[in-house]
């Protein structure tokens, strides 16, 4: 069946009619009569509008043997990854959730077959030479789609990594802000602070008229030119006195300069006192005199008020104090990617290679001759030299005990070993000693000391060696650019203001902050910059109030993009489709709810609505129940994962998909079954004592104490912007690293770290990526690869052949195809684009070659068996103990869907993060590990969350710290102990509400945790 379009009619058309009559018609511009079954399907016959529609859907029915409702997506035949050929209908203009259990193919219905369609006839749609530069879209595996809008997938993805993208550039609402200030922003100087502005002649003769009767006032004229010749012209031209470099004006005749001097000449133009009675002849020869000075002066003359008031008007944007000349302002002079806008230093990036204090210590517990401070070593083995010598001096002068540890010694003889003396000087008893005793030579001198940072970047830019910068380097790291303080933006830009403020503080307002100030500056502005930017200010309200409306209240316009997260950056791009206004779009989220405390998840269900309502389908796959709930049309998909999987079990309103019988989540939602901690309701007592982290300060921390009972399950609660990663992952994780591992991971700011003796290792299981490439896989991962290939190096064809077990390896030559080096995909550079992964044509995607693939292993050979999903993994090497407990721990995670030999490209964040916990589980414990992880939760239906939690109860009863940053509300409440923080997000935020068990913190009336507890 053929895509119905609206096709022009200076087209030459030819098609052949459906059925019995198959008489073909052609038709040129204007051209002769068409078949009847052509006008239908084209909609060409007006008056047959309505019958077209009733037969083409009639058409539809008979050809898919179904009933299918005019105002629906239909989807026939759907085979795409593990869907079994699936039908299923989906109610345009309605809000619809996917659901179902991890791997049971939401997101392959949902992205790769409804989506994946629309783009495709989007593409097709499109002419042969626009084709041309785009890459073909492969049609997803089925039958066909009927009634399918224009579609929009807005899935969870960093935004991007560009370290100058950020959430208001993203979102626009820096562009708005940047014409905002370019149109009414006041100019300031940048070297004296005073108001920018320039000045007509007429506008200029009018101030000094309304000054007080009798104020005395003079007009002068700089002028450039030879001196002597510019003064012997002056007098042709009737002027008698002028002012030479700001000195009392003398008369011109009197004025005897050297040519080759530099000097600022100003003639006097005109002096009086303001008249108490102002006729027509006098505001003429006034006006005529602020022309005349302005004509000599290239556009620019001073009013000198006497007693040192004077000021520097010109036609051009100059200062009215120093008369540094500034631009007409732009929009696009507030860009740092603009020559005018970017920091000079920086270049616009905001960072800078800078000396860190922290990598100039190589350990504070040492003492400074034991080689406390890398730039001096260890003084006790260099002997007397320079640098050591400086030490020593520094010491005498300051009654240092050298033996002292570096953490002991008094902070400001620290400081000025860093950072330097100052105007403090310092008598040098400088020596220097050969290794061979064949010389040495003594110096004594008083000066300050520059400290070690200084010295540092003066040796770094003196320098020509390579290696020698390499070395300097290693002492520095990128820090917040000192000329533009992390703004990216120049001096210039930055003393443009707007009640008060400029860009760049705005853009370190929170999204909430940003939205009140601009309601402020719209009450009051007055009359002329409201008339000028009233259509910009209401277009940037309306932008920031789309993102309030997702949740994103907390985030700044400067938030890099590369530090945000897939939810984040999955409700910046929502907000910005809202602000689009589109109708008739099929919008497909993933998962919009992730990051979201239950307290905002009803302003992100009302933007999601509200989109329906506009006229589009919104189809989204979600576990979170009251999302569910919400929904206009709920398809649940399962009943299992993987191979298990791929069938709607039920597509119905929530209502009734909660009282079906074979629904899992039919079952959660009717409370059939709930999930429960498996201890019931005997938490565990905190007893083996606490971690405490001090006064931690980190972004929006306000002073905080964190206290973390050792093993037990604490979950890090909090809205959104809180403070919850700030305190775990930013402050209390790199902490330990350093005490626990000896890593150099910068740790935000904080007083003491107690409790640590109880801990023998922590490990933070993030959602990062397992592998950046194809080669890496579930089976390398989890280090079951080297069994399975020493499996296959047993068998007896191998043995035969002399494979080693590296035969069955695809990063070694032999037993690799190598077309594509093992891959089974070869990388396509996209220029200006990412690159792109196809299939190798040599192997199929097999990675091996023909003579490797020969050798079998119970029937499967080595990508037959990375083929196998887990579940089928269990089975296959049920009787290889070693290989199965790694695949149980993957069981007991709930990925029985993923394949051994999957791309680790392929896995989402929370997929990731459970493969990382799989290994975990499979290695023998000590009993004494903190785990720490974030959100892991995400992707997970009812039944997998209760599997996780599971895991993460075994965890603890081997004696294990288990810390989850964590908005679900059923492991929140099924945790031992809560710290939860607040009140609001960002710098409403920073502080710890409340701690205790989840019945403790429900008794909390300020924690908005402990509401919904």
């Amino acid at each position: 069946m053929h895509d119905v379009q609206q096709l022009d009619t200076d087209m030459k058309l030819k098609d052949m009619p459906r059925g019995k009559d198959s008489r073909l018609y052609e038709s040129q511009a204007g051209g002769v009569q068409l078949h009847p079954h052509i006008e239908l399907l084209m909609g060409l016959n007006p008056g047959l509008k309505g019958q077209a529609s009733q037969k083409r859907q009639a058409y539809v029915e008979e050809s898919l043997e179904v009933h299918v409702e005019p105002e629906q997506i239909f989807v026939r035949g759907a085979q795409q990854h593990n869907l079994k050929n699936i039908d299923v209908a989906i109610p345009r203009n309605k809000f619809v959730v996917l659901t179902g259990v991890s791997g049971s193919g939401k997101s392959s219905l949902a992205f790769d077959t409804i989506y994946a369609e629309g783009q495709r006839r989007y593409v097709e749609s499109l002419s042969p030479f626009v084709r041309h530069y785009l890459d073909k879209v492969e049609k997803p595996k089925v039958d066909f789609i009927y009634g399918l809008s224009p579609a929009v997938a807005i899935e969870q993805k960093t935004v991007s990594k560009n370290p100058r993208s950020n959430v208001g550039t993203i979102t626009e609402v820096i562009n708005y802000l940047r014409l905002l200030y370019s149109r009414i922003g006041i100019q300031h100087c940048a070297k004296c602070g005073t108001v920018v502005q320039s000045h007509l002649p007429n506008e200029i003769a009018h101030r000094i008229a309304a000054l007080p009767a009798g104020t005395p006032f003079r007009l002068l004229a700089s002028v450039v030119d030879s001196h002597n010749i510019l003064i012997q012209q002056a007098m042709r031209d009737g002027y008698t006195h002028a002012r030479v470099d700001g000195a009392p004006e003398v008369a011109l005749a009197d004025i005897h300069l050297e040519e080759h001097e530099s000097h600022i000449i100003e003639l006097l133009i005109m002096r009086e006192s303001v008249p108490a009675s102002q006729d027509d002849t006098w505001h003429e020869r006034l006006l005529a005199a602020v022309k005349r000075a302005m004509q000599l002066g290239a556009g620019s003359l001073v009013v000198d008020l006497y007693h040192g008031n004077e000021a520097i008007l010109s036609e051009q944007r100059r200062c009215g104090h120093c008369g540094a000349p500034f631009p007409e302002l732009l929009s696009s002079h507030f860009s740092p990617n603009s020559p005018f806008g970017m920091c000079q230093a920086c270049n616009g990036l905001g960072t800078s290679l800078e000396v860190d204090p922290a990598l100039l210590i190589e350990d504070p517990n040492l003492s400074l001759l034991d080689g406390a401070l890398r730039w001096f070593g260890n003084v006790r083995k260099k002997g007397v030299n320079y640098t050591t010598s400086v030490l020593m001096s520094l010491a005498e002068h300051y009654q240092i005990d050298l033996e002292l540890p570096w953490r002991e010694l008094p902070q400001h003889f620290r400081n000025v070993l860093i950072y330097g003396s100052g105007a403090e000087e310092i008598e040098f008893n400088l020596s220097f000693s050969q290794a061979n005793n064949n010389g040495s030579w003594t110096h004594n001198r008083v000066e300050s000391y520059p400290g070690i940072i200084e010295e540092l970047n003066r040796r770094f830019r003196q320098t020509s060696s390579e290696n020698m910068k390499n070395w300097y380097t290693s002492y520095m790291s990128q820090q917040a650019c000192p000329a533009c303080e992390g703004t990216r933006l120049s001096s210039e830009v930055r003393s443009v203001t707007l009640a008060g403020r400029n860009i760049s503080e705005i853009g370190e307002m929170t999204i909430d902050q940003l939205f009140s100030w601009l309601n402020e500056l719209y009450e009051t502005l007055d009359e002329e910059p409201l008339l000028i930017a009233s259509e910009i200010l209401k277009e940037t309200r309306q932008r920031v109030q789309f993102m309030l409306n997702v949740g994103l209240h907390y985030l700044t316009l400067n938030r890099s993009a590369p530090t945000l997260s897939g939810g984040e950056g999955q409700r910046i791009r929502l907000a910005s489709q809202l602000s689009c206004g589109l109708v008739g779009v099929l919008y497909v989220l993933d998962e919009p709810s992730i990051g979201l405390h239950a307290r905002d998840q009803h302003t992100l269900l009302n933007t999601l609505l509200q989109l329906r309502d506009m006229g589009n389908t919104v189809l989204v796959v979600e576990h979170d129940e009251e999302t569910m709930r919400s929904a206009d049309w709920l398809i649940d998909m399962g009943p299992g994962a993987g191979i298990l999987g791929g069938e709607v079990v039920v597509a119905d309103t929530p209502e009734r998909v909660a009282t079906h019988e074979t629904s899992l989540t039919g079952r959660y939602l009717s409370n059939r079954l709930r999930i429960t901690s498996p201890r019931g309701k005997n938490r565990r007592a905190p007893a083996q004592g606490w971690l405490t982290i001090k006064n931690t300060t980190l972004h929006n921390l306000k002073n905080v104490d964190g206290r973390f009972p050792l093993g037990l399950l604490t979950c890090v609660t909090g809205v959104s912007g809180s403070g919850k990663s700030s305190l775990v992952n930013g402050t209390l994780y790199p902490a330990l690293m350093q005490a626990l591992h000896n890593t150099q991971e910068p740790a935000g700011p904080f007083a003491s770290l107690e409790g640590i003796e109880r801990l023998n290792k922590v490990i933070n299981i993030t959602q990062e990526p397992i592998g950046r490439t194809p080669r890496s896989n579930p089976a390398t991962y989890v280090g079951i690869f080297d069994d399975i290939r020493a499996l296959f190096a047993r068998t007896e064809l191998a043995r035969e052949r002399g494979y080693k077990a590296d035969r069955f390896s695809f990063n070694v030559e032999g037993g690799r195809c190598e077309s594509c080096k093992g891959h089974g995909q070869h990388v396509v550079e996209m220029h200006f684009l990412a690159d792109v992964w196809v299939p190798c044509k040599e192997c199929n995607g097999k990675r091996f070659n023909s003579e490797t693939l020969a050798v079998s292993y119970q029937g499967k050979n080595i990508h037959e068996v990375l083929n196998l999903d887990v579940q089928e993994a269990l089975a296959f090497f049920a009787n290889v103990p070693k290989i199965a407990r790694v695949l149980q721990t993957l069981h007991d995670v709930g990925l029985d869907y993923i394949k051994l030999g999957q791309s680790a490209t392929t896995f989402s964040g929370g997929e990731a993060q459970r493969i990382k916990l799989a290994k975990e589980l499979s290695r023998v414990s000590t009993g004494r590990t903190l785990y720490i992880l974030d959100e892991p939760t995400t992707g997970l239906h009812f039944a997998d969350v209760q599997r996780l939690l599971d895991v993460l109860h075994r965890l603890v009863e081997l004696g294990n710290t288990i810390i989850v940053i964590e908005h679900n509300m059923d492991i929140i409440r099924n945790a031992d102990w809560l710290i939860d923080m607040g009140p609001e997000g960002g710098h409403n935020g920073g502080y710890i509400i409340a701690e205790g068990t989840p019945e403790q913190v429900a008794q909390v009336t300020a924690s908005h945790t402990g509401h919904f507890l």
